[in-house]
């Protein structure tokens, strides 16, 4: 998407999957039968894996970021993901 909106990178960008068999289905063909009902979504990313321009690796669901944007979590999981982001309450107490 990058490339198609004018940003030039000259290495494929890390696409993070918590779920190996994600990446094993994006980046090999021989799942091909048993993943019929996949949408275009996933046929667009193995085209942009052949490519080189992105990079499918994975990541342990503990590591998992985004989990800070779309689960809810409690107050030592939301610690360590604002910690590996490099964030701080800017309310906290100094």
């Amino acid at each position: 998407m990058l490339l198609e909106i004018g940003f030039k990178h000259k290495q494929p960008m890390n696409l993070m999957y918590d779920n190996q068999a994600a990446v094993h289905i994006t980046s090999k063909p021989v799942f091909h039968e048993r993943t019929k009902h996949i949408e275009i979504d996933c046929h667009f990313i193995r085209e942009k894996l052949l490519n080189g321009v992105i990079k499918a690796s994975h990541v342990p669901s503990v590591d998992q970021l985004a989990d800070l944007f779309t689960k809810s979590l409690g107050d030592s999981k939301v610690k360590y993901i604002y910690n590996k982001l490099d964030a701080y309450d800017i309310y906290a107490p100094t």
